[in-house]
């Protein structure tokens, strides 16, 4: 085993400490520091010579693993490969319907369910699109047709009374944060859910705010943990990113209430919101403060990221300020493909796309956990989304799993990655189980896979190993 390579880490910076790992030990292995074929030291041996949490260390390794930088064999510990192409752990790509088998099957958080979409219907809304007369002034606030779509898709799948003046168009959720972030006072403090989403962690502090983790339990966001001095709170209510919980109704009301004592802005991200199997959901944040609530929404896991779409409903002082920076600035979503989510959803090929899209998932979701029960496991989460959590029992079996997983071309994905750097103890380790990306026998096999991998984990440890006895959140 080679000795801790030389690694400074800025604890000053926004960057988290797991991120500046990984690409500290990315760079020893391109400068020859580290050479192919060192055994790089354990997470905790790492952990304790860098004095940072085995959290920090686990999920820099994970990222290695992932990229083929490093390898794990069970039993043996991690190691340096020669490059990220001729790894023995292949790079997580995403596999395309029909695509080789050889590529890893993605299971991962994040992805939509494209195997469900008609694409007659998509190459429809494209053409419908496109018959659409090219704008003579731009709209800042968003193509009107698109407006009044999204309103309506609010009120019949959301519950959420909004006129089409109420709605302004968004490339996606995380440039709608950030677009939020920039009205508000410069450096403002902003609390966010930990374990939580990452991307717009990163794009609230490239916009300039202070990110403040709160804990998350079983009924969603501690409102109670919420500092007094924040600007603006972001949370996703309706299906927890990554826990896949849904705040409760006390909580929702808890949050509102303070955010109207408090002066706060609720961002409210209705990640899966879409995507509930058993009852119907809870009324939106949006519904309940409508005057202390920016509710935000995308299109990107119904239909696809590339589409680029996605919607805000804010209170009008944000509104204004939202469209007069626009309006200076020159900022605005591009229409071509509001006018495509326009198209779809005038045809009713969106709500029958959203018919199929949940049951197709709803069974995925099954699948995922007989999967994890064959493995002796539980499968966390409400019944909803695209995703579920497997508890592990701590950030060394996490990255175990994920290698060997991905070892047999399957790329999982770690709770440890949505840990807010300095804010990780305390918190359970596990998978962040995606079904939505792979086709249907793609899901199958790698499904198998994974039951093989959790039951190996479990018995190298011996009975019960793998179920973390902490809990479940921070």
């Amino acid at each position: 085993m080679v000795d801790v390579p030389p690694v400074l880490l800025d604890r000053t910076s926004r960057t988290p400490l797991s991120v500046q790992l990984a690409d500290a030990l990315r760079t020893a292995t391109a400068d020859g520091t580290l050479r192919p074929g060192d055994r790089l030291p354990s997470t905790r041996e790492l952990a304790a010579a860098l004095r940072v949490s085995r959290t920090v260390t686990s999920a820099a390794y994970d990222q290695l693993l992932a990229e083929g930088w490093a390898g794990g064999r069970r039993g043996a510990g991690t190691f340096v490969l020669d490059a990220p192409s001729a790894a023995p752990v292949p790079t997580p790509r995403v596999v395309a319907p029909g695509a080789a088998a050889t590529e890893l099957i993605d299971l991962r958080a994040g992805s939509p369910c494209l195997e469900v979409l008609d694409r007659a219907a998509w190459r429809r809304a494209w053409r419908a699109a496109g018959d659409e007369p090219p704008d003579r002034r731009p709209e800042p606030a968003g193509d009107p047709g698109f407006r009044a779509a999204v309103a309506e898709h609010l009120l019949r799948h959301r519950g959420l009374a909004a006129t089409p003046a109420d709605v302004l168009a968004t490339t996606g959720t995380s440039a709608a944060v950030t677009e939020v972030v920039r009205i508000l006072p410069p450096g403002s403090r902003v609390a966010v859910e930990n374990p939580g989403y990452q991307r717009v962690v990163g794009a609230l502090r490239d916009a300039g705010a202070e990110v403040v983790p709160v804990p998350v339990d079983a009924d969603g966001l501690v409102v109670e943990a919420v500092p007094t001095d924040v600007a603006a709170v972001y949370c996703t209510p309706a299906h927890q990113y990554p826990l896949g919980r849904r705040m409760s109704a006390a909580r929702r009301l808890a949050l509102v209430t303070r955010a109207r004592t408090e002066g706060w802005w609720v961002l409210e991200d209705d990640y899966d919101g879409e995507l509930r199997y058993d009852v119907a959901p809870l009324p939106l944040l949006g519904a309940l403060g409508p005057d202390v609530v920016v509710h935000l929404g995308t299109a990107s896991k119904i239909l696809s990221p590339t589409l680029g779409v996605g919607w805000l409903v804010a209170p009008p002082p944000v509104r204004d300020l939202l469209l007069e920076r626009r309006t200076r600035t020159g900022l605005r979503p591009p229409r071509a493909g509001q006018r495509v989510l326009a198209a779809l959803a005038a045809s009713g090929d969106l709500a029958r796309h959203l018919r199929r899209l949940r049951r197709e998932l709803g069974a995925r979701r099954e699948e995922a956990r007989a999967a994890v029960t064959a493995a002796g496991l539980v499968a966390e989460g409400d019944p909803a989304g695209a995703h579920v959590l497997v508890p592990l029992a701590g950030p060394e079996q996490e990255v175990a799993v994920i290698a060997a997983a991905a070892a047999r071309g399957v790329a999982l994905d770690g709770l440890g990655r949505h840990l807010a750097a300095g804010a990780e103890d305390g918190v359970r380790s596990g998978l962040v189980l995606g079904f939505a990306a792979p086709d249907g026998a793609q899901l199958r096999r790698a499904l198998d896979v994974l039951t093989q991998v959790l039951v190996e984990a479990g018995n190298d440890r011996g009975p019960g190993s793998l179920q973390g006895d902490g809990p479940a959140v921070a």
